[in-house]
């Protein structure tokens, strides 16, 4: 049984007491309603599984879960310091981002967030400046339902990365 340790494996996720597998899973996608479902369906019997659940999982949540989830995501460019998982993965999946274009990164999240309200989401993983940048200015010509379901399916990607990622 588990013991109160770092979760490291989906045994441990799978066998953590609730409030412990629930604060576990708020560092990969901060939506206490999202990590309270995703904990009521252990057990997981793989983590393509439990990666699967969790984005179908997103797909349910209210827009308020979701923003949520955004409060927790710092804006694509911004050096991002910490040693919480969150700020790791983060560090990690921007990457890619090069200094020469954290500027007009800088400038577009800017105008992004006076038109929807919140943080530009994208799985910058596997993506450079150049491809986020054209992203970002794509998604400003989206309207607000549109934008809500790209920020929704951009969520479940990294979320699914980050579980396939630390429990494969």
């Amino acid at each position: 049984m588990h013991t109160g340790t770092t979760i490291t494996t989906l045994s441990q996720l799978n066998e953590a007491p609730v409030g412990e597998a629930t604060e576990h899973l708020l560092a990969v996608c901060h939506s206490r309603r999202w990590a309270d479902r995703v904990v009521a369906g252990r057990p997981y019997r793989d983590a393509d599984q439990l990666a699967d659940t969790a984005s179908s999982l997103l797909g349910e949540l209210a827009w308020a879960d979701i923003a949520e989830a955004l409060s927790a995501h710092p804006r694509i460019g911004d050096r991002v310091s910490g040693s919480t998982s969150s700020a790791q993965w983060s560090r990690a999946e921007q990457s890619g981002v090069a200094d020469e274009s954290r500027a007009a990164l800088i400038d577009a999240n800017r105008r992004y967030e006076e038109t929807f309200g919140h943080v530009f989401l994208i799985r910058a993983s596997g993506r450079d400046s150049a491809q986020i940048l054209a992203e970002l200015e794509r998604r400003l010509g989206n309207d607000v339902a549109a934008e809500r379901e790209d920020v929704r399916g951009q969520l479940a990607e990294i979320t699914a990365g980050r579980l396939r990622g630390e429990f494969a």
